[in-house]
């Protein structure tokens, strides 16, 4: 996957508003429009785009600790807002953006670091001027459930 290292490298308005935000994210998927580069800094990437729903995977590291060295809240937040956000994105027709309007994040148990976990976002309903998500973070490997969350989104025509 493409992450963008600079401004330069980000799609530009006419192409993001171009593309459906389905064509968007699969464009994303497919490596021919940028990752934003929060999902490099943070580490985690995007694994599967669906109409209305999405799935990122990612395992945190030191770098994303509290001070008392346990995986930051924002962390949690980060992965769960991705998920949940670019699900309503799949679902923002042509010619219109959309932003995160407020999250919730309700943290079940800390994720140990260096464990796999698979956030998914999956649209539960969308109008003409706002989208609502629901999200998971699960272990991939133990199954275990780390985290939920729940947004809604603001959908806007350019």
């Amino acid at each position: 996957m493409f992450i963008a290292s600079s401004p330069e490298e980000l799609a530009d308005r006419e192409t993001l508003l171009s593309m459906s935000g389905l064509e968007f994210m699969r464009a994303i998927l497919a490596g021919r429009v940028s990752a934003p580069p929060i999902t490099g800094r943070l580490g985690f990437a995007l694994e599967a785009v669906e109409e209305g729903k999405v799935s990122f995977t990612g395992a945190p590291v030191f770098e994303v600790c509290n001070p008392m060295g346990t995986v930051h809240g924002g962390w949690y937040g980060t992965l769960l807002d991705s998920a949940m956000a670019c699900a309503v994105m799949t679902m923002v027709p042509k010619g219109s953006l959309y932003t995160t309007l407020e999250y919730k994040v309700n943290i079940t148990r800390p994720i140990p670091l260096g464990t796999r976990v698979r956030a998914t976002g999956r649209v539960q309903h969308t109008g003409r001027s706002t989208g609502v998500a629901a999200g998971e973070i699960t272990g991939i490997e133990d199954g275990r459930l780390y985290a939920t969350g729940s947004t809604t989104c603001l959908i806007m025509r350019a």
